[in-house]
């Protein structure tokens, strides 16, 4: 399969506007390779064309095994899959750097993004990529990145286990689950906090599918990860700028739109930015019981955590912790082990201390921390 044939291959589909799907490209290569090559010379050109112009290539059977989260392309000869226990090289290669850039470029503009030298990178959700999930890109090309463009691949599966499944599962016990059903039971407001890949959608997933069926939950996303087994449940997703830069409805908008739904629990799958401003003013209007996650290395760091991320709509300092402290009741914070297991490390309820938002931990490790009924004066 010469460039010579790759790039008469391309120019072919182009001509034709047939969608580069496999049937389209196999029937390019037949025709442009002619009888210049045997039956096995032309399937193993067919199978190089598809890994050239359809999906996600030579990764795409890394992205099909069970388990395996991310992709990770370093450099040509450098793939590597985390499937829950770290990174674990892999035997595929590509022929060069440029087999690599124009993959990134491929995926990138079937994202709606563009990777060009003018645009040395690109984040965007991929359509139909994945059998397993949606899947988020990210590339970053040369010189920025000097060993050949960078591309990882992030597989993102619907979290649909119940609170049962993950009790089996071991990330939590008895006195967990107890603790959790309170919290849905009382209509506490929660946040739950922890790192990338420590379960936290998967967590807030499953005490959704615990809400009692005659309430309305409305989900506001950037993925739709949330899946619930709930009769009630509403999902609204973000939409990304275009190519142009038009068309981008966040989620801080979504959560405005989200109030005149009619929720009676108000979720957000993730803050990352000034939508938490929207959020709480949300959760202060009388939504008890709603929920988000957010990124923090603990429960005590998620004061913090979002008061940077108010500050990034321009919420100052002391709003936000009075927002918060009236907003926000218990923080369940989660966490995963070296060896890949997850589990609910900690829970705490806020308090304002001097007019500053303090996470106190009430659970730990299994154990309840002093007195075992802290929700009592919390309930709605």
């Amino acid at each position: 399969m010469t460039e010579e044939l790759v790039e008469r291959v391309r120019r072919r589909l182009a001509a034709s506007g047939a969608p580069a799907d496999p049937v389209s490209v196999a029937r390019a290569v037949r025709a442009e390779a002619g009888g210049a090559l045997g039956q096995e010379a032309v399937l193993g050109a067919v199978r190089l064309a598809r890994d050239e112009f359809v999906g996600a290539g030579p990764l795409a059977p890394l992205l099909g095994r069970p388990g395996v989260t991310d992709v990770l392309v370093t450099s040509p000869d450098e793939v590597w899959i985390d499937a829950g226990t770290g990174p674990e090289k892999t035997e595929v290669r590509f022929v060069d750097e440029e087999s690599v850039r124009r993959l990134a470029q491929r995926l990138a503009l079937a994202g709606g993004r563009r990777l060009d030298d003018a645009q040395p990178f690109a984040d965007c959700w991929l359509p139909g990529v994945g059998p397993r999930g949606r899947i988020r890109m990210h590339a970053v090309l040369p010189p920025l990145a000097p060993a050949g463009t960078a591309l990882s691949l992030r597989v993102l599966r619907p979290a649909t286990h119940d609170l049962a499944e993950l009790r089996l599962r071991g990330v939590f016990g008895t006195s967990g689950a107890e603790l959790l059903d309170s919290v849905i039971r009382r209509r506490l407001t929660f946040l739950v906090s922890g790192g990338t890949g420590t379960g936290k959608t998967t967590l807030l997933s499953a005490l959704l599918g615990a809400v009692p069926p005659g309430e309305r939950i409305v989900c506001v996303e950037d993925a739709g990860e949330l899946r619930p087994d709930h009769p009630q449940f509403v999902s609204l997703i973000a939409r990304p700028a275009n190519v142009e830069g038009a068309g981008e409805i966040g989620l801080g908008e979504l959560v405005r739109q989200a109030l005149r739904m009619r929720p009676d629990r108000l979720v957000v799958g993730e803050v990352r930015g000034g939508e938490v401003i929207a959020l709480l003013n949300a959760m202060n209007t009388g939504h008890d019981g709603g929920a988000c996650t957010v990124h923090a290395n603990s429960s005590a760091e998620v004061p913090a955590r979002m008061e940077a991320l108010a500050a990034l709509g321009g919420l100052k300092r002391d709003a936000l912790h009075s927002q918060l402290t009236a907003a926000v009741r218990v923080v369940l914070h989660m966490c995963r082990s070296p060896s890949g297991i997850r589990r609910l490390e900690e829970v705490g309820v806020v308090r304002s201390f001097r007019g500053e938002a303090k996470v106190v931990p009430v659970w730990s490790k299994g154990h309840w921390i002093g007195d075992e009924t802290p929700f009592e004066e919390m309930a709605a």
